[in-house]
């Protein structure tokens, strides 16, 4: 084993890159989701859907019961995954799917503040410059989005992203913290029973009945949101998360493939230069670490 150990990482780059092209397109079907029945309708038959999807593995494994520290990871990403999705899908549901996939492109950026917030660790110089940098980016694709002229939902569609953002900075802190203390499959059903949880308390009065033309490709969403889920888990158990880090902004690509192909969705200058300043911001800001935030203080969140 021990020659071929090298390879690992190498492996779950590509798994990771996997998962990142799966979720992708599980969000352009969500978009499609979501302009037919409201972000909080497609949400909560997508992830009771994904209780199905991944109870049935995950009992076919004959599972042990979860530790109690895994219990509460699980707990508390999906409650933050439960904001960050709603926020997510609200406002790719106003937005084009690049635009939303590179503003999301933040969230490395702003998890190096809540390391130091929540690890006490350092801001440095090259920390701030790499955080100008994505702003910059991020100014830079909402000057587009008014060049534009795509309307004051498409504003409040950004923002929402951005929000969601700052809970997807907490979610991959969560993500490797969770992948070391469960496998993938307990992870994949978890959140899919927590989030789900958390969605139903609103369901006296804002869950409907979906149409049955709609049930297709919430089982499609369910199943992909299950499979990336897994394999994310899967590489973050085995790689460090500044490693894989750059695998989420393949994403970009997915979503301005799914983005033109499925919505006919055109891709702005403003866009990619935005996104190209963010991309690098978090490029500099990873290059002054050796690791990930939480790699050797996991316990301490």
């Amino acid at each position: 084993m021990a020659p071929h150990a090298p390879r690992l990482p190498l492996i779950a780059f590509a798994v990771a890159s996997l998962g990142i092209a799966i979720f992708s397109s599980m969000d352009a079907v969500m978009k499609g989701l979501v302009l037919a029945l409201g972000a909080y309708n497609a949400l909560t038959w997508r992830t009771m859907a994904g209780i199905v999807a991944s109870g049935v593995p995950y009992a076919l494994s004959r599972p042990k019961r979860p530790s109690r520290e895994a219990m509460r990871l699980h707990l508390v990403r999906a409650a933050v995954s439960a904001v960050m999705a709603f926020l997510f899908f609200w406002g790719l549901g106003r937005v084009p799917m690049a635009q939303a996939i590179a503003l999301s492109f933040i969230a490395p950026i702003i998890a190096l503040f809540l390391a130091a917030w929540l690890l006490r660790e350092r801001i440095t110089r090259v920390t701030i410059i790499a955080t100008a940098l994505a702003f910059a980016g991020v100014l830079l694709i909402l000057w587009g989005q008014a060049q534009a002229e795509l309307g004051h939902d498409a504003f409040l569609g950004a923002i929402a992203i951005l929000v969601s953002a700052v809970c997807y900075a907490w979610n991959i802190i969560l993500m490797r913290q969770q992948s070391l203390v469960a496998g993938p499959m307990e992870v994949s059903f978890y959140q899919s029973l927590f989030i789900s949880l958390a969605f139903l308390l609103a369901a006296p009065w804002l869950l409907e009945l979906p149409a049955i033309d709609h049930v297709p490709a919430l089982a499609l969403a369910a199943i992909l949101a299950t499979a990336s889920l897994f394999l994310l888990s899967w590489a973050y158990a085995r790689a460090e998360a500044n490693y894989l880090a750059p695998t989420e902004y393949t994403g970009f690509l997915w979503a301005t493939l799914w983005g033109w192909v499925v919505f006919g969705e055109s891709v702005s200058f403003f866009t990619v230069a935005g996104a190209a300043l963010i991309v690098g911001g978090c490029i500099i800001a990873a290059r002054r670490r050796d690791h990930a935030p939480v790699a050797d203080t996991e316990a301490q969140i």
